[in-house]
């Protein structure tokens, strides 16, 4: 039998997560959104969050914005999953915490600390040794060398480049194509 998810959240970020849940043989029953209407990829869509539909089904908030995530995730009482596409190259030595979206040939290398609700997009990069607060989203293509600490619900923007050893700190974002050499401060 499938494994059964549902997504809180149903707008293009969900579109990548679904391609990813599906590749792991995992099939997407329902779609919580309150903004967008009616089905997606043949999913049924619904307005709320109900806990009652779906009880044997597992979740994922599979929103890109990080605070609302957050919000999202509080109100939540499924159990988690993870959505991790068979592209990605994950180090047997890394943790990853629940609700996290590993997405397409990303790369997670050992050592790795993952919180939870992280989303690592397509082709972002971990390396050795790296420890990721929980509602980071590390954008596509953006690369964090080794031992690179990340504070919670911080972005790293797409094609970004974070070098050894750099601290950023909690609820900040490095903009897109950046080369962070210094620590980054909270927010």
């Amino acid at each position: 039998m499938k494994k059964k998810v549902i997504l809180q959240g149903g707008g293009g970020h969900a579109k990548v997560v679904i391609d990813c849940l599906q590749s792991q043989g995992y099939e997407v029953v329902a779609v919580f959104d309150i903004k967008n209407k009616g089905p997606l990829f043949g999913i049924p869509r619904y307005e709320k969050y109900n806990h009652d539909l779906h009880k044997d089904a597992c979740i994922l908030v599979s929103i890109g914005d990080n605070k609302v995530r957050k919000e999202l995730v509080s109100e939540v009482m499924h159990s988690f999953t993870n959505a991790i596409h068979p592209s990605a190259m994950i180090s047997p030595y890394a943790k990853i915490g629940e609700g996290c979206m590993i997405l397409h040939r990303a790369i997670i290398q050992a050592g790795t600390k993952l919180g939870n609700h992280v989303i690592l997009n397509t082709g972002s990069q971990v390396d050795h040794d790296g420890t990721i607060g929980d509602y980071v989203h590390i954008a596509p293509r953006a690369v964090l060398c080794g031992n690179v600490t990340v504070g919670e619900g911080t972005l790293i923007g797409a094609g970004a480049i974070v070098l050894p050893g750099v601290k950023i700190g909690k609820w900040a974002t490095v903009g897109a194509g950046a080369v962070v050499t210094k620590d980054v401060g909270d927010y």
